[in-house]
């Protein structure tokens, strides 16, 4: 038989509609990227710019900001610092697009770079936000990509993360930008850091080579999910290349039929295959490619709400997973997060963080549900 074309699945097509409301994060009517330029400024003009000028002077920096900062607590018990709330009610309203426009009017007019005083000027937390939020959308991947792969210890689940929800196309850009960044390819750095079957499905991921289209041959459908249950549940062992091959290689539209007869032919949903057939990182990674195939939103809620649960927070993944949806699909990850956890994911940022970061992070959240 002639290969032929088929549908999203009804149930698929029911998400489909459902993922339809889009980020948090629009552009702002009436922009003016010089005024909000010279009022960054404003905000940042405390005593550690002053501390820079009296430097030029004096060559202990430190020295002259405790002392100024001694004589400001004395007169006006309030230290001394930076108008963070006006750095906020600037960044947190503007898109990615402004952001940029911005940086190019304060260099502008100012004659310095935001980022570099945004850092100055900031700690933490909160400081990491807001340079992320400055940060051009595919060089903030490629800084994060780069973070998880340098030093001791790997952050496997934001190479995951970011590997398996981006599409071909920004796969293909972060590659680009990646070697231009560093001087290096990815694939070389992934390769240097990764090891075994976990290695090999990034280095998949980051060829960027998956099928963009939405052609769904029905033979090589059944082929393929009656290959996955032979390479899993019908054998011994697992053959970890059938696996890899499959879910990294075909489209969307393919994979999700494939689920389906796959779940007929062996009684089992893929997931729990996945579970039972594979281990750690490489598990992880399979896991990734089939729930962000499946509903990428419903994955970020996931990462979301991981990031938060228990002891301690993973701030890593939550500064990462709301500075890069704010302006894409942040309200469908809203919608998944109070589906699947029955609280909003705004009173979990507002119980597990503080200060000025859960400002500007329940802003990027754009409201309770």
């Amino acid at each position: 038989m002639p290969p032929c074309r088929k549908m999203l699945p009804l149930s698929h097509l029911i998400l489909c509609v459902q993922a339809a409301k889009g980020g948090t994060i629009k552009a702002a009517s009436g922009f003016n990227a010089t005024e909000d330029a010279q009022t960054l400024r404003k905000a940042m003009k405390g005593l550690k710019a002053l501390c820079m000028c009296l430097g030029d002077f004096i060559s202990t920096e430190e020295l002259i900001f405790s002392f100024l900062s001694q004589i400001t607590l004395t007169v006006f018990a309030t230290p001394p610092g930076t108008d963070e709330d006006a750095i906020i009610s600037v960044l947190a309203y503007r898109n990615t697009a402004q952001r940029q426009e911005i940086r190019t009017a304060y260099k502008t007019t100012i004659g310095r770079d935001l980022i570099d005083d945004l850092k100055s000027e900031l700690t933490g937390k909160f400081e990491r936000v807001i340079v992320g939020m400055m940060t051009p959308t595919v060089l903030y991947d490629v800084e994060e990509l780069r973070r998880a792969m340098k030093g001791a210890g790997t952050d496997e689940g934001c190479l995951i993360e970011i590997l398996a929800s981006r599409t071909p196309e920004e796969i293909r850009r972060i590659n680009q930008t990646y070697q231009l960044q560093y001087g290096r390819s990815l694939e070389d750095d992934i390769r240097s850091d990764t090891s075994f079957m976990f290695q090999r499905v990034l280095v998949s991921l980051s060829a960027g080579g998956r099928d963009e289209g939405n052609f769904l041959d029905d033979a090589l459908m059944r082929q393929d999910a009656q290959d996955l249950y032979e390479a899993g549940e019908k054998k011994w062992g697992t053959d970890e290349v059938k696996f890899l091959t499959v879910l990294c290689s075909r489209n969307r539209n393919h994979l999700l039929h494939v689920f389906d007869e796959y779940k007929r032919i062996s009684q089992k949903d893929i997931e729990q295959s996945i579970k039972s057939e594979t281990s750690g990182s490489f598990e992880d990674a399979l896991l990734a490619i089939v729930k962000c195939m499946r509903n990428k939103s419903a994955y970020f809620a996931e990462r979301l709400y991981k990031s938060m649960k228990g002891l301690g927070t993973d701030d890593d993944t939550l500064i990462r997973v709301m500075v890069s949806r704010a302006e894409i699909d942040m309200l469908d990850i809203r919608s998944h997060f109070k589906r699947l956890y029955g609280k909003s994911l705004y009173s979990f940022i507002k119980g597990d963080t503080s200060g000025d970061y859960r400002k500007v992070l329940l802003i990027l959240c754009g409201g309770d549900d």
